[in-house]
């Protein structure tokens, strides 16, 4: 099975703008990918970090990049394949409440 790495965006509009059975059974799909082992939480606030040279560790609060929708959370799962993967998020609650999930497939390293 591969790996991907899924990011979600989604703002509180469009989530309450959602019909709530819908958000009750994208949530519900969550609860079933990860009872199926899929690594899943929601986006805490983020920090950059910089080491340049690995000289001198630099911090900056807030994300490196910017989008209309601010992240709403992270997964890992495992698919058969791309399509498969699609598949999986599109009943989850950012793709169903107005938001969107990139999907990335991750190549492990050696």
């Amino acid at each position: 099975m591969a790996k991907f790495i899924t990011i979600g965006y989604g703002d509180k509009t469009g989530y309450e703008r959602t019909d709530p059975a819908l958000r009750d059974a994208a949530h519900a799909h969550d609860a079933q990918m990860k009872a199926h082992g899929a690594l899943i939480g929601v986006a805490g606030t983020p920090v950059q970090v910089r080491n340049p040279d690995a000289m001198a560790v630099r911090t900056t609060p807030g994300a490196y990049l910017r989008s209309d929708l601010p992240i709403a959370g992270f997964a890992v799962i495992e698919a058969k394949d791309l399509q498969e993967a699609i598949a999986m998020v599109s009943k989850t609650p950012c793709a169903v409440a107005h938001g969107v999930v990139e999907v990335w497939p991750l190549q492990e390293m050696p």
